[in-house]
């Protein structure tokens, strides 16, 4: 098998998971933990639209690759980041807290766990051979950032709100608003260290 036709076949299986990962997600219903809606509202979160963004990125990288076009190496960087931080927040965080079966549940099985798990396999070993700078993991960890400025601008709008159904769902100004940016400054630069990492495993996969 060939290089390109493993990196079609992963992307296809990323496309499809997402896809069966958002049915399922519209089909359920809130659980006990604060961190899940039922259906659509569920697209407040960082886990579920960086997915999304992960399957719309392998979606147009399939259409690159059959139409024998260059490799989306930073757009694939950006999404495979954000599906890595979900992953470890919710493994090494959310799971502690929480309990990691209730965290690994429906839909949050292909967001948390496998989707991500093939992003990072198919990002290290299935990319072509250009160069991936610094520049580009910073740009990687932009999404974080727009993720937490509309975060925040919601808050400010609306207000916190009350939990569960506080704006605030992910609890980062429990502390008062000052801890909360150091929270969001501390996510962003573990979304940069995640970016930076994987450009070494796949520089030295090569």
């Amino acid at each position: 098998m060939s290089l390109n036709r493993s990196r079609l076949i992963m992307n296809i299986v990323i496309v499809v998971l997402v896809i069966v990962g958002v049915i399922v997600m519209i089909n359920s219903k809130a659980s006990a933990t604060g961190l899940t809606e039922t259906g659509w509202a569920n697209l407040k979160f960082y886990t579920v639209l960086s997915n999304i963004f992960a399957g719309v990125v392998a979606l147009v990288q399939i259409i690159m690759d059959l139409t024998g076009r260059r490799y989306l190496k930073v757009l694939k960087l950006t999404a495979t980041a954000a599906v890595t931080l979900t992953f470890l927040v919710v493994a090494g965080f959310f799971g502690p807290l929480y309990g990691w079966l209730k965290l690994y549940k429906g839909s949050n099985l292909f967001f948390h766990l496998i989707v991500p798990v093939l992003c990072v396999i198919e990002f290290i070993f299935s990319g072509d051979d250009t160069e991936i700078g610094l520049r580009h993991c910073v740009i990687a960890s932009l999404s974080t950032v727009v993720y937490g400025l509309a975060y925040l601008i919601n808050i400010l709008i609306n207000g916190k709100g009350i939990w569960p159904k506080s704006n605030d769902w992910y609890g980062f100004l429990n502390w008062g608003f000052g801890m909360g940016m150091v929270i969001f400054a501390g996510i962003i630069a573990v979304n940069f260290g995640v970016a930076c990492a994987l450009r070494k495993l796949r520089r030295k996969k090569g």
